[in-house]
């Protein structure tokens, strides 16, 4: 099935373009981090107190978080939990044994008499623990993708796995300014970085580096056929070959990503948005940074054995007519 019939776009003629703008985005999103104040993790890393609520009848957040203020525990995070009569509780307070929680329920208890509160989970993070599941967060995507440099560098060439992890390195830092960005601008965009998030890094990442397999492999099947062809037209054919698959693949992809993000519940809406805005940056990379990087790579090659070249012919040229 192909969405696009046969098409000729110049993907790459522009590409030093598309470098600025990818820059530019990165530059920005990234400024925004110490702007705002660093990046908003959970308790999963922070360490903390969590607590999973349910109510008879769906409760006002604002009267919930009155109710912790008044308890004491200021700057608590506040979510409904899948349904309206629940709602997550979180707060970086830590206490000996259930201290944290029993202050909670008996606060739950006097303010929401008539909503009979009954506390469904309770979790206790500590704050070293939350410290080492942050580092082996960020591990966990160094590690992936330098399992992916290998393993593109052995099935195709080696800086085809540079240009497919640059592209990823792009997708994730694009990824996570943007986050940083919108984090806090509407009742929506409420995110921060926990586990969820960590899994749609991890997932956006696979469907990158999917997406840029596939054309690097057409790009070979190509390269055997069309022997005496340039790569720049190589590789224009091969993205053009491409692009329906492409658009039927990731189009799927982020649909059920937005459709994640609007019904998905709280608890989803960080993982969905993040796959949301890595197919959109995972699509325009295998594009416009890995390909075009495995171009400029060749072309300066080309440039390197031509310099060479040219000066010893002009100098066998000066001596001859001497």
């Amino acid at each position: 099935m192909r969405f696009f019939g046969k098409t000729n776009i110049d993907f790459l003629g522009k590409r030093r373009t598309w470098y600025t703008v990818s820059l530019a985005v990165i530059f920005i999103g990234m400024l925004s981090i110490p702007i705002k104040g660093g990046l908003d993790y959970g308790l999963d890393f922070t360490g903390g107190t969590e607590l999973i609520v349910e109510f008879s009848q769906p409760p006002d957040i604002g009267e919930v978080r009155s109710m912790m203020d008044a308890a004491g525990f200021e700057k608590s995070e506040l979510k409904t939990y899948g349904e309206p009569t629940k709602v997550l509780i979180r707060t970086s307070a830590l206490g000996e044994g259930t201290v944290v929680g029993d202050r909670i329920r008996a606060a739950l208890q006097k303010t929401f008499t008539n909503f009979n509160p009954q506390v469904l989970e309770e979790q206790k993070i500590g704050a070293k623990v939350g410290a080492e599941l942050r580092r082996d967060a960020y591990l966990a995507v160094l590690f992936s993708l330098v399992a992916i440099l290998i393993y593109i560098g052995f099935r195709f060439k080696f800086i085809y796995g540079v240009g497919a992890v640059a592209a990823l390195f792009h997708d994730v830092l694009i990824t996570l300014g943007v986050i940083s960005i919108v984090d806090g601008l509407t009742p929506y965009t409420n995110f921060e970085i926990d586990q969820n998030m960590i899994a749609a890094f991890l997932t956006l990442v696979g469907l990158s580096v999917n997406d840029t397999v596939v054309v690097f492999d057409r790009l070979r099947e190509n390269q055997k056929i069309y022997k005496s062809t340039s790569l720049m037209e190589l590789m224009k054919k091969s993205l053009n070959e491409t692009l329906s698959r492409t658009i039927i693949t990731s189009g799927t992809i982020f649909i059920v990503a937005i459709v994640l993000f609007l019904f998905g519940g709280e608890v989803n809406r960080g993982f969905a948005f993040a796959l949301t805005i890595g197919i959109i940056t995972g699509t325009y990379s295998s594009i416009f940074i890995a390909s075009a990087i495995v171009l400029e790579f060749n072309e300066y090659k080309q440039r390197k054995k031509l310099t060479p070249f040219g000066e010893k012919a002009k100098y066998e040229a000066v001596h001859q007519r001497s």
